[in-house]
């Protein structure tokens, strides 16, 4: 359970490829046609949200796809029209916008957590679904994925999170909160459900207890959700690039290099630590290394020189006629 997984790590990889190239298509698509395309990501707390839309995202050009994740609204924010903090975020033509999280936050986390009013809570309710059917009148392609995870993989996710130091900042005191509100957590859920899972705008639950498949199961049902041909370009013939002439390019120790620390640091077999702890021997050693540079780039500059060199030769080593 958990990060175990029904498809190895290989398989994986090599299918969220292959459905990556289809994600650029699609994006041309919309581009193109200057559609409007909004995908909501829902779910309990280490579902793996961000995961899924990190993998949907990485190949996208990101000028026409942005992700939106909202922090705490601000005093001022607290007082707008509810859905008008995330209005500014919706897409233009030829855009899509990934919400990590969304307006459904007034369902889940404010209602478990009294952070709205019972009248808040209401109201949106009876106007989250005219809402929707706004944006969708609008031309915007609505999406909403939930991604349902089990207390246990949640709980192994949770343990994760506190021993790796790259992942601990996911943790926050909230997530903290949640632990004790489980059972009211899935009551909200089961609630928001009946006023917006509509006909017209539904919710599309995901399995997401096994996060490779939860991933590649989202990526081809986002790609089914909008129908697209391919616009793929013809190859692109590389043009000669530019002769220097009286060019030259500046010293190279004009330049601040940054140290080089690797590979030196690996090759030691000695972690090279953060940069604070750069300090004394690992410092000169990183001095030593960017003394060193000016040296590297030159002999990488000669050996540039040698193969171009060889390249003017023909048969027999004359040199071919200009």
């Amino acid at each position: 359970m958990g990060d175990v997984s029904a498809i190895t790590k290989k398989d994986y990889f090599r299918e969220l490829k292959r459905l990556t190239v289809e994600l650029v298509k699609m994006q041309e698509w919309v581009k193109a046609k200057s559609l409007k395309v909004v995908a909501l990501f829902e779910g309990r707390d280490a579902a793996g949200k961000g995961g899924v839309i990190k993998a949907l995202t990485s190949g996208l050009n990101p000028r026409y796809a942005k992700i939106v994740a909202l922090g705490v609204p601000t005093e001022r924010e607290k007082t707008q029209w509810y859905f008008q903090r995330y209005v500014p975020h919706l897409p233009a033509g030829g855009e899509m916008a990934f919400f990590d999280r969304s307006w459904y936050n007034r369902a889940g986390v404010e209602r478990v957590m009294g952070f709205c009013t019972d009248a808040e809570y209401s109201e949106f309710a009876r106007s989250v679904g005219e809402f929707e059917r706004m944006l969708i009148r609008s031309g915007i392609v609505l999406l909403k994925y939930w991604f349902s995870v089990s207390d246990e993989v949640q709980e192994e996710r949770f343990e994760d999170r506190l021993k790796d130091p790259a992942k601990r900042w996911k943790l926050s005191p909230m997530d903290m909160s949640a632990r004790s509100k489980w059972v009211d957590y899935s009551r909200a859920k089961d609630a928001m459900f009946e006023f917006s899972d509509t006909p017209d705008s539904p919710w599309h639950v995901v399995d997401a207890d096994d996060k490779y498949c939860a991933r590649l199961n989202t990526i081809r049902h986002f790609l089914g959700s909008v129908a697209y041909e391919d616009l793929t370009p013809e190859p692109i013939e590389m043009p000669p690039r530019q002769k220097a002439g009286k060019y030259e390019r500046p010293p190279i120790d004009s330049q601040r290099w940054i140290p080089r620390v690797y590979p030196g640091a690996l090759a030691s077999g000695h972690e090279a630590g953060s940069p604070a702890e750069v300090s004394g021997e690992a410092a000169a050693a990183a001095e030593g290394a960017s003394r060193d540079a000016p040296a590297v780039e030159k002999s990488a500059r000669r050996e540039e020189k040698k193969q171009k060199e060889k390249g003017k030769k023909g048969k027999g080593g004359k040199s071919r006629k200009k």
